[in-house]
């Protein structure tokens, strides 16, 4: 195969989504953590987040109902800031500045994540060092769905056959692949992955 696109799943894959992470930022309780970790982080408001199916503050009301009211502000802190406690996966910026220069392959972030995430995008970790970035939240399209991969690949020109998926997801990458994309699932180890795109590429 001939590869001329690498596209990067953001979470698990550029940087840490951890919410136990997250919450203990702001928590040393370990009871209030376990239970403001379970609620805030509940997929029953992710997923819609990351369709925009649901609101920043609706996300919240929802969780209010279900803490104890002296949980609400800190709550609310943990949840506005989260963005901002998502540690970079160890050496993959590096990896994708080196596939540019090494490769001069186009380089593109695609990511489940909320419109509120969108909007902080370029404060983020690694988001910089991509061509381009399709984030589903703005869209209201979320993978595996093939509509998500149809997208990106008219709106940033890419050929589905010339085009490597990066995602930690099997269920993602099958999106992918059935829309014709090449996958590989990422388990955390870069070096691996390294050697791969070098065998791939080169």
């Amino acid at each position: 195969m001939k590869i001329k696109n690498v596209v990067f799943d953001y979470g698990q894959v550029m940087i840490h989504f951890k919410p136990a992470y997250m919450v203990g930022r702001y928590v040393s309780d370990p009871a209030d953590a376990r239970l403001l970790e379970e609620v805030i982080f509940d997929r029953l408001y992710w997923d819609d987040l990351d369709k925009n199916a649901i609101s920043d503050e609706a996300v919240m009301a929802a969780c209010r109902q279900r803490l104890p009211q002296r949980l609400w502000e800190v709550a609310d802190t943990i949840y506005y800031n989260w963005i901002y406690n998502i540690p970079p996966v160890e050496g993959m910026e590096e990896l994708v500045v080196y596939l540019r220069q090494q490769y001069g392959v186009g380089l593109y972030l695609l990511s489940n994540i909320s419109t509120y995430f969108a909007d902080h995008a370029e404060e983020m970790p690694s988001v910089g060092v991509f061509d381009r970035c399709v984030l589903s939240g703005p869209l209201g399209i979320v993978k595996p769905d093939r509509a998500i991969f149809a997208h990106l690949c008219d709106t940033c020109g890419l050929i589905p056959e010339e085009t490597l998926f990066i995602d930690d997801s099997p269920l993602n990458l099958a999106g992918a692949k059935a829309y014709g994309i090449h996958g590989y699932q990422f388990d955390g180890d870069v070096r691996k992955l390294k050697a791969y795109l070098d065998e791939v590429l080169g």
